[in-house]
């Protein structure tokens, strides 16, 4: 499943950050890594962008980007 896909309030781990090049290194630099939990805190009234929460802090991040990530849920 993708990142774009986990529910609100839903706890996942991430497996895989996709995208290539610039995109990529972005999301990482991010703290979306490998093994990192992650929560679906809030959606934008029209659906993008969601809010997460992960390290203690909160990041917000498109739909578009978020559907690189992909997660299992815990």
């Amino acid at each position: 499943m993708t990142l774009d896909r986990l529910p609100i309030g839903n706890t996942a781990v991430i497996t895989r950050v996709g995208g290539e090049g610039a995109l990529r290194c972005r999301l990482l630099d991010m703290g979306l890594i490998p093994k990192t939990k992650v929560t679906v805190t809030k959606v934008a009234p029209l659906g993008d962008p969601i809010e997460l929460r992960l390290r203690d802090y909160t990041l917000t991040i498109r739909l578009a980007d978020a559907r690189e990530i992909e997660v299992t849920e815990a």
